[in-house]
């Protein structure tokens, strides 16, 4: 549906002009996720600076307007730039207005994940389908996870749910 708009429980953030959208339960771990993606600096797998969009509460909307379908995320406007960090209460950082969402990141509580997925899972939210991964968020190596993730070659094209 074009224009359908959706406020979900997630993080997202901003990696260049990418975003990728941190879902999982109450107390999963996306803001310490988050948190941990936007302390790291430039490195072989982060190009572009890493930002905020919205943490705890996101609001999604579709949009068609460039012709390609897009998932667009905004924070409510009373979270803006604020972050939780559990056992040390809200922060305020650097934030991006909006961003297009083109990686879901799922938080896996405990378990095994797929080595190799082929195809990637995907994830449809307001009418548009997004690729997505699962992780474990307090691994070391979440964040480059989520990074790497971004910039292989694989991931399919986002693409409109008819």
């Amino acid at each position: 549906m074009r224009g359908e708009a959706d406020r979900v429980h997630a993080t997202a953030i901003a990696i260049g002009d990418r975003g990728v959208l941190i879902r999982g339960l109450s107390g999963s771990g996306k803001s310490d996720l988050a948190l941990r993606c936007l302390a790291c600096g430039p490195s072989a797998l982060l190009r572009d600076p890493v930002k905020l969009v919205a943490d705890d509460q996101v609001i999604l909307k579709s949009d068609w307007s460039h012709g390609a379908p897009r998932l667009c995320a905004t924070a409510p406007q009373t979270l803006r730039g604020k972050i939780e960090v559990r056992g040390v209460g809200i922060l305020e950082v650097a934030v991006r207005d909006a961003v297009d969402i083109v990686l879901i990141a799922d938080i896996a509580r405990e378990g095994s994940i797929e080595r190799y997925p082929d195809p990637w899972p995907t994830v449809v939210l307001c009418g548009v389908r997004v690729p997505a991964i699962r992780l474990l968020p307090f691994e070391s190596s979440a964040p480059l996870k989520i990074f790497a993730a971004l910039d292989m070659a694989r991931l399919p094209r986002i693409e409109v749910k008819e």
